[in-house]
């Protein structure tokens, strides 16, 4: 099996093997970009334009409110539950400039997801928008002591032809509780925070995710280990000053935190950003703002080429599609090509690598193909379970080392020495992810080792949502497997038994209804079968895989 050095000869050609990336705290990205570019747009929201300058004023006042009236120390974990917006980054970094760590949480989760953040993270303070208050001021008192309360039309400072949602337009309201500080009565304290004293290895970002436990893991992320992909990510897609994206892509997960965040203030260039996805007010920012880039997860993708009026629109400024989330479908791939002359760059990478491990070089892609290693990265292909490396064209388990994997999983140290393994000196990551490596290095996904669900671009872990289904009183047992769909490539499907007291008095549409109010709306169930009873091993555990495949065969 190939190391990754053969992929070299497929290399950008405008790009040097080895990235060097500055070791430094991340605030400092923001003092040299506002610096430099003053009056220059970090960010656009629905026209309102956010200037370098005003991104760093507004970030400082937050981190001297989280010191000096929150009493948020050097390491302290801070919650950031928002949807994209300009708070979301200036909340973002104003953690960063007081020295704590950063917990982005998905702003689909409900009440009884978030307490588990809240608890496991040990955050006293969190960021919120309004009109997710609801699911997380119940948690007052229960660990969370202070709560930030964002209302986005409070930056709506421009009018506007953009189509912009409801939530964004509604005006603020108060929250009727001492403990959640408006954000404007936040800014308006103009509290000044003390130096950093934060270094490339400290804790900077700690992003959730799940396992085969069922219990949402935090990655533990450094500056160091961040700044990687920060800078790395600009490199590969030739971006500079004058690229100008467009942030739709969820902020709180990686490969919009990085793409649309972090990489761009790094490089000093401007984003627009979208809270929600709509394809013709993308496409119409695109025209409006040239935008250069886009990074998209497949389904936009489809969408977009779907749209019957994307003709309409001048889309020349485009010098890049990438994303991820799942292969994209040989139809629409050239349909991109042929109506807008580029072709979608796919990659890969997870939460524990804080965005790709893998690419595809622009110069030479390769349609549904995770790419090849970046800068740094030594990626290998093993027989699962072992660190034995598979022949090139065999299936295997991806293991990645690189200096963008995280330090581990926060209070988890066993799950962290299960994901982990030391091969030739080298501390690799288990992917759980299937693959094989074609003749000329480049990485192709074949399935996943664990059992994940990828909904729509979202990961969904079976057993997290088989825990929460076990809350309902009618549920005995309960099985949750991928089903395909059209739309979302997968979805989630309760295989359940009921309790011998409800069964008849129960439908499947009700333990939807349930699902769906108990839990975020891309891992509730869209499916649901009853049994009489579940496969099981001699042990007494589920064969959930067993399900699996008779829904697969079914859909076959």
């Amino acid at each position: 099996m190939p190391k990754s050095d053969l992929h070299l000869p497929f290399w950008p050609s405008y790009a040097a093997k080895h990235l060097w990336v500055p070791q430094t705290h991340l605030y400092r990205n923001v003092e040299v970009s506002a610096m430099r570019f003053p009056d220059k747009p970090f960010a656009i929201f629905y026209d309102t334009a956010i200037s370098y300058l005003r991104f760093q004023q507004e970030t400082e006042k937050v981190a001297g409110y989280l010191q000096q009236v929150c009493g948020v120390q050097k390491g302290d974990r801070v919650l950031l539950y928002m949807q994209n917006s300009p708070q979301f980054m200036v909340a973002f970094y104003g953690i960063l400039r007081a020295d704590a760590v950063v917990v982005p949480v998905n702003p689909m989760n409900l009440t009884n997801e978030l307490r588990h953040y809240v608890q496991d993270s040990g955050a006293r303070v969190a960021f919120a928008a309004q009109e997710l208050l609801p699911r997380i001021q119940p948690l007052l008192g229960e660990g969370l002591e202070t709560l930030i309360v964002a209302t986005y039309s409070d930056y709506l400072e421009t009018p506007t032809d953009l189509k912009v949602p409801d939530f964004v337009t509604a005006p603020r309201v108060s929250a009727g509780d001492a403990r959640a500080v408006s954000w404007v009565d936040m800014l308006a304290a103009r509290m000044s925070p003390g130096p950093i004293t934060g270094g490339p290895d400290d804790l900077a970002v700690m992003p959730y995710t799940s396992g085969t436990t069922g219990q949402p893991k935090g990655c533990m992320h450094s500056h160091r280990t961040v700044m990687y992909n920060t800078v790395g990510g600009g490199v590969w897609a030739q971006g500079n000053q004058g690229s100008v994206g467009l942030a739709v892509l969820p902020l709180f997960h990686a490969t919009g935190m990085q793409a649309n965040m972090n990489g761009v203030i790094h490089g000093g260039s401007t984003v627009v950003v979208l809270p929600r996805w709509d394809r013709d007010t993308a496409a119409l920012c695109v025209q409006r703002y040239r935008v250069t880039g886009l990074a998209l997860i497949t389904a936009m993708v489809i969408d977009f080429m779907a749209n019957p009026k994307l003709g309409d629109y001048n889309l020349s400024s485009l010098r890049r599609i990438g994303g991820g989330g799942a292969a994209m479908p040989r139809a629409v791939a050239l349909a991109m090509e042929q109506k807008l002359g580029l072709n979608y760059g796919e990659g890969y990478g997870m939460s524990e690598t804080m965005a790709a491990t893998h690419s595809n070089p622009p110069e030479r892609p390769k349609e549904q193909c995770l790419g090849i290693p970046i800068y740094d990265v030594d990626a290998r292909v093993v027989e699962p379970g072992t660190v034995q490396e598979v022949a090139r064209g065999q299936t295997g388990e991806i293991l990645v080392h690189g200096p963008q994997v995280m330090q581990g999983y926060w209070n988890q140290p066993q799950a962290t020495a299960e994901a982990f393994v030391l091969i030739e000196g080298k501390r690799f990551l288990r992917t759980g992810d299937l693959a094989y490596v074609d003749e000329e290095g480049y990485f192709f996904f074949v399935d996943r080792l664990k059992r994940m669900i990828n909904a729509a671009g979202f990961k969904v872990w079976p057993a997290e949502v088989e825990a929460l289904l076990y809350q309902h009183p009618a549920i005995q047992e309960a099985c949750v497997i991928a089903a395909q769909d059209a739309r979302r490539g997968e979805t989630v499907k309760a295989v359940i038994v009921l309790r011998l007291s409800h069964a008849g008095l129960v439908t499947e549409q009700q333990i939807i209804d349930w699902a769906h109010d108990n839990m975020a709306a891309y891992k509730s169930p869209r499916i649901v079968q009853f049994v009489d009873s579940l496969p099981k091993s001699g042990t007494g555990k589920v064969m959930w895989r067993a399900l699996q495949e008779k829904e697969a065969a079914a859909a076959a």
